[in-house]
């Protein structure tokens, strides 16, 4: 199916100021569009490539419509990222392969568990015993859902995910550890998206929690009896240690690292790269980075670093006297 200018407008709206009958051939980065490709400018600091993109049409903002409008074809809308969003589902939906089987025959669904009717289950997949999906979710190739794990309505899971795995639980004894059972499940609820190769564990007792809207990238470790919040958003390779609260609406850079047993109150923002070794109970934009330096000036400021709590002591006694 061959998108318009005008298809797209009637069907998401927005101010256009072009012809209706321009076809779209594609979807493209601003620098590299053609003109009859379509691509969007949301952050002003890049309105320079205005100058030099040979894009067919644009979408922007209210405040570059002049310069947009200027060069060519663009539609004009309040928010031009989220209407890209939207433009690509819009996209996908138009040019959408004919479906295959609803379950892959390679698939293994265990007889006690329940796939809805409307999900979709990839190759390879492994749905375990007393695992529940949700109406209209979709599993892509290799997932595994584990045993009484439930994964609700409208949620996509990548390839290689794993949810319900074993969280690491093992009790020391005469210097060997003992296996602790883990006994919890995972619930996740609507419309979360999961990347590929992230693995939720299990909980010990109680069930490790994810709720509606949650965003998972890629690569992502969430430990046993961890609760992530509604609509919260992790990037990718980000380890959340066991029973370690995050609240609703957090963003979560990548590589972050979260130890367990913490609290994130709700939309607390963690830069990439953070160790969050304390609870944070105040929402705000927090940062725990070490920066980055050639290893010779590195390894001063480090060794200056572990004398700073005598310093410190150093400058009190002196202020004293």
């Amino acid at each position: 199916m061959v998108l318009t200018l005008g298809s797209i407008v009637a069907e998401l709206g927005g101010e256009l100021r072009g012809d209706l009958s321009s076809a779209v051939q594609r979807l493209a980065p601003l620098e590299s569009a053609g003109p009859d490709e379509l691509s969007f400018l949301s952050n002003p600091k890049f309105r320079h490539q205005l100058a030099t993109t040979r894009a067919g049409c644009i979408v922007v903002g209210p405040a570059l419509a002049g310069e947009a409008g200027a060069r060519g074809a663009c539609i004009v809308v309040d928010d031009p990222y989220l209407y890209f969003a939207r433009l690509t589902q819009l996209w996908k939906r138009s040019h959408a392969r004919e479906d295959g089987p609803r379950i892959h025959p390679s698939a293994v669904v265990h007889p006690e568990a329940f796939v809805d009717a409307t999900a979709r289950i990839g190759p390879l997949c492994v749905i375990e015993r007393g695992a529940r999906i949700g109406p209209d979710t979709e599993l892509k190739a290799r997932v595994t859902v584990s045993e009484d794990c439930v994964v609700g309505a409208r949620c996509v899971v990548q390839s290689g995910a794993v949810i319900g795995g074993d969280g690491f639980g093992f009790a020391p004894h005469d210097g060997a550890w003992v296996r602790i059972e883990q006994l919890g499940a995972v619930r996740i609820g609507d419309d979360v998206d999961i990347g590929a190769n992230t693995c939720i564990d299990r909980g010990a007792l109680a069930d490790t929690i994810v709720e509606d809207g949650v965003k998972l990238d890629n690569l992502i470790q969430v430990g046993h009896n961890c609760r992530i919040g509604r609509h919260t958003a992790i990037a990718g390779c980000v380890g959340i240690a066991g029973s370690a609260n995050i609240g609703a609406h957090c963003t979560i850079g990548g590589a972050a690292m979260i130890l367990g047993h913490l609290t994130l109150a709700d939309r607390v923002n963690i830069s990439a790269g953070s160790f969050v070794a304390r609870s944070i109970l105040k929402p705000g934009h927090y940062t725990g980075i070490f920066p980055i330096d050639d290893n010779a000036s590195w390894e001063k400021n480090a060794a200056t670093l572990r004398q700073l709590y005598t310093l410190r002591e150093r400058i009190k006694a002196l202020e004293k006297r």
